[in-house]
């Protein structure tokens, strides 16, 4: 590579690092625009101002905690409806603005975590407010007509008398029964009015596969009576004139347009597949967020200035080149955690400093072969081709085995451990970068000038 080439690279590096820095931090950036704008009566914009994504433990939160009813699902088909019920908390979460939930499914309970929501009755009012919508038929003749009768024969009396009548309990039972077309089937609501009567009506169309349980439903059932639940009540019990076809049918009522307009809305944010009842809840205020995450950056701060004294103290020169390279690639993986983005956690801050001290490590693998490399008297230039040529493979092959742990903890391990392995995966990745390429565009910059005459320094 030519001294040129070399500088145009330097160069290159020290732009990035204005952008990744400013971007990781723009305050400074910005304070003197604010005062040059003030000053000079310039319009300058600010730098782009994006904040850090800040996980439950970091900017506190509420974790609740829901049981599932998989009383009517089979067996078999019980995973897939608690992976569908996950996505639907999860779309229904962000479609009211709140962003970045932790949804886990833990055998038949759910567990949600919301950060930057500290209220639970919040929290709980954008879950509760997700319907469970289902379509169910009248159950058999026989069956209809023992809970007729039992009706009957309770009607007028007292709930003492009640309570005498043999099997008096039929008469509560639900004369309609479940059929397995639920709002998981559905692909659209939205806002209608009767033709006829022109009141409000909520208009439903199903997907290819609801389309087909709701023709066979209708089918199935001409002539009698087809009811719409939302959460297990009923709204509508319409007869059923003739087969449907096409997947779209309409929820009537005594709605107001606002209702109406809401239910519709709620039901595009997600139908729950499945009922939920919610059996705990538990909120981290944002006090203890921001004392885990000063701590969190004081022992950061702490461990880089230790890192950088290590280096200079045993490296000298180069020690320092490595520890502007590694300035440099705390800009660049903060910069990154933004731009993803990443929600940080403490596991997760965790694995970025874990990353750091892997980039540290693989510049000493590279300043103890250049060592090594200079007691044999050649140049400079060779020296550095030598050194990292031979200290490549070990950094190759020990950040390789990294990468495949941090890609078996994200496949497989819980969302905590899923935030350490990223954040130590792309410090990985940026460290690599950092120690291999922005290092020895350090050391080539400074090699052939005064600098390497003084053999103390290296």
């Amino acid at each position: 590579m030519s001294k040129r080439n070399v500088y145009l690279i330097f160069v290159a590096i020290l732009v990035l690092f204005f952008f990744t820095g400013n971007l990781t931090y723009p305050n400074y950036f910005n304070q003197g625009v604010d005062f040059l704008n003030s000053k000079l009566n310039l319009k300058l914009p600010h730098f782009w101002d994006r904040p850090f994504k800040l996980g439950l433990d970091l900017q506190g939160g509420v974790h609740l905690l829901y049981q599932a009813d998989l009383s009517t699902i089979a067996e078999k088909d019980r995973s897939d409806a608690m992976e569908g019920l996950r996505d639907v908390i999860e779309r229904r979460i962000n479609y009211f603005g709140v962003q970045e939930p932790q949804v886990q499914v833990e055998g038949e309970r759910l567990a949600v975590e919301i950060a930057g929501v500290i209220d639970p009755a919040q929290a709980i009012k954008l879950i509760g407010q997700t319907p469970f919508l289902e379509f169910k038929e009248q159950k058999s003749d026989e069956e209809m007509k023992k809970i007729e009768d039992k009706q009957k024969e309770i009607e007028g009396k007292s709930q003492e008398e009640i309570q005498k009548i043999p099997d008096w309990q039929v008469a509560l039972e639900d004369p309609f029964q479940s059929t397995g077309l639920t709002g998981k089937y559905l692909a659209k609501a939205e806002l209608g009015f009767d033709q006829t009567s022109y009141k409000p009506v909520v208009l439903l169309q199903f997907n290819d596969e609801g389309a087909k349980l709701f023709e066979q439903l209708t089918e199935k059932n001409v002539g009698k009576r087809v009811a719409i639940y939302i959460d297990n009540v009923l709204i509508s019990a319409p007869v059923v004139q003739e087969k449907i076809s096409g997947g779209k049918a309409q929820i009537s009522g005594s709605f107001t347009d606002q209702e109406a307009r809401d239910l519709a809305r709620n039901l595009n944010a997600g139908a729950l597949p499945v009922p939920i009842t919610l059996i705990s809840q538990q909120s981290v205020g944002p006090i203890l967020g921001k004392a885990s995450l000063d701590s969190s950056l004081k022992a950061g701060i702490i461990g880089f200035l230790a890192v950088i004294l290590f280096m200079i103290l045993f490296y000298r020169f180069p020690g320092l080149l490595a520890s502007l390279a590694l300035l440099i690639y705390i800009s660049l993986v903060l910069a990154l955690f933004k731009l993803v983005p990443v929600t940080l956690t403490l596991a997760g801050i965790a694995g970025f400093l874990l990353s750091i001290g892997m980039a540290v490590d693989a510049n000493i693998l590279i300043f103890s072969r250049i060592r090594e490399e200079m007691k044999q008297q050649k140049s400079f230039a060779a020296v550095l081709e030598e050194g990292f040529r031979r200290a490549w493979p070990s950094i190759r092959d020990s950040n390789f085995n990294s990468l495949i742990v941090c890609a078996i903890l994200f496949g497989f391990a819980t969302s905590f451990i899923k935030g350490f392995a990223l954040t130590l995966a792309l410090g990985i990745l940026a460290s690599m970068f950092s120690a291999i390429f922005i290092t020895e565009v350090f050391l080539r910059v400074f090699g052939g000038s005064r600098l390497e005459k003084f053999k103390w320094l290296w």
